[in-house]
């Protein structure tokens, strides 16, 4: 199903109204084959068999890939194809085993612990990208080939490693952790032997620390911190060049205090009882009567009243939130670009639901999606395409994950319900085992390939057997015919009168 974030968009697009109007009829074989094939041209637009196991469809026509087709053995693998055939995106039993790629590079993923990524064979990156491949087998095995000694690695956790650029430092090394550990930022170098107990700081800093018992640092003219019996006591201070200094001091867990030129903030038997003053980049004061139960908070952009668990409603930069008898009840609207985001839950995940709209055009049509775990879930664009899910236990917990909604979430739809437009709906219960279709001008119901019925205007048929046996009526009179497949009556149809 189409991600809730596209639905008002897709509601709203030409493409999507042209495609709603497409004219399908359905072939069922079931459980070998079911498949919906356009009327006019008789061109296979989607298939699956053996229930939701093996599948092939169109990709939404948003894809973010550029996909036009997915297909695969559910949930053993799953790819998503582009339109000269090439995979885009690929998966088996995911999250096990995961692949994306383009003209350019691929990478994989095992479970996110064994990853690999590199360009392609002849492929030049653009602009000032670095060409560089990586390998990782997590925690272990660390690598990065970029043709360059100063940038590449390969490290061997815990035995022996240099990574340049990663783990948010310029430079990680080790010998035997936890015996050795370095690491560099900016002007300053860090090195415990061993970890984390006995930590040496040169540099631009400098400093020494016995884990948890004391430590200090110091950048001349700019900050300094101390701490003893770590967590419990600490000082530091920052900014020192600047006329009010910003001074962090704790004692935890009777005191904490935190001052600065814009921010004065004290907790007494932290952190249940305090108080924030600030006054840039925006004021904003807090006082806080138990946190984290009652809490009363004003400013500019913030707002905070906390009578928890009873009530809470708080706005922080549009962010409106609320509570009632938490955890049971919460409810949050905010504004995300040009639209406006309602979300509802209760217990979390039991019931979620979650409207779009607007922020300009109250006139345009409100999108929804809504989760009753695990039964059920629906979903409406708000300009006439709606779908519902039965049952429903993956999609409130993976809103928003393509790879779960193609690999598992079929295997567990009993139901489904799809309408592309009013007046155009589809019903499938047991992975197309029984099935009906309407439009304006096609009625069709089918009961695996035992028996079907067929309504358009001035014909209908009845078949058993799939066309085997059966009736069809044509200019107000009744014929038995046998031997009548569907796929003939689609080659009927499609020939040219003479």
């Amino acid at each position: 199903m189409p991600h809730f974030r596209r639905l008002l968009l897709l509601g709203l697009a030409v493409a999507l109204l042209l495609r709603a109007g497409a004219e399908e009829r359905e072939r069922n074989v079931w459980p070998f084959w079911v498949a919906q094939a356009d009327v006019a041209t008789d061109e296979v637009t989607s298939w699956h068999s053996m229930g939701p196991l093996v599948f092939k469809k169109p990709a939404p026509a948003t894809d973010v890939d550029e996909s036009k087709t997915i297909s695969g053995v559910r949930p053993f693998w799953v790819a998503w194809r582009d339109g000269n055939g090439e995979i885009r995106n690929a998966t088996v039993l995911y999250p096990l085993w995961f692949y994306r790629g383009d003209r350019d590079a691929y990478q994989w993923s095992i479970f996110n612990l064994i990853n690999h990524s590199r360009y392609r064979a002849g492929v030049t990156p653009a602009g000032d990208k670095i060409r560089d491949n990586h390998f990782d087998l997590w925690p272990i095995y660390f690598s990065r080939d970029t043709g360059s000694p100063e940038s590449s690695y390969h490290a061997v956790f815990p035995i022996y490693g240099r990574v340049p650029s990663r783990f948010f430092k310029d430079e990680v090394e080790w010998v035997l952790f936890p015996f050795y550990f370095h690491t560099v930022k900016k002007d300053t170098a860090n090195t415990w032997t061993p970890w984390p107990f006995v930590r040496v700081t040169t540099g631009g800093e400098h400093g020494f620390a016995l884990w948890p018992l004391f430590g200090f640092s110091t950048r001349p003219g700019e900050s300094r911190q101390q701490y003893y019996l770590w967590p419990l006591i600490y000082n530091s201070h920052s900014k020192l060049s600047q006329p009010v200094p910003s001074v962090q001091q704790g004692f935890l867990p009777f005191y904490t205090r935190q001052t600065s030129a814009q921010v004065r903030s004290e907790n007494f038997l932290w952190p249940f009882f305090g108080y924030t003053d600030r006054s840039a980049p925006y004021r904003y004061h807090e006082q806080r009567y138990f946190w984290p139960f009652l809490v009363q908070g004003r400013g500019e952009d913030h707002y905070v009243n906390r009578w928890g668990p009873f009530y809470t409603h708080s706005n922080i930069k549009g962010f409106d939130k609320k509570w009632y008898l938490w955890p049971f009840v919460r409810h949050a609207e905010w504004q995300d670009g040009p639209l406006i985001q309602e979300r509802d839950q209760f217990l979390y995940f039991l019931y979620r639901a979650q409207k779009q709209r607007s922020a300009t055009n109250p006139n345009l049509p409100i999108a929804a999606k809504r989760n009753f775990w695990p039964l059920l879930s629906t979903w409406s664009n708000g300009a006439g395409r709606r779908q519902v899910e039965f049952p429903s236990p993956l999609e409130v917990f993976f809103p928003d994950n393509e790879r779960v909604r193609e690999s598992w979430t079929p295997l567990f739809a009993l139901y489904r319900y799809d309408q592309r437009a009013p007046g155009r709906v589809r019903h499938e219960f047991l992975w197309g085992a029984i099935t009906y279709r309407k439009t304006p001008d096609r009625r069709e119901f089918h009961v695996g390939p035992l028996f079907s019925t067929e309504k358009t205007p001035g014909h209908r048929r009845i078949a058993i057997g799939n066309g085997l046996v059966g009736l069809r009526r044509d200019e107000g009179r009744w014929r038995l015919f046998w031997f009548d497949f569907p796929s003939k009556q689609a080659k009927m149809n499609a020939s040219p009168s003479r």
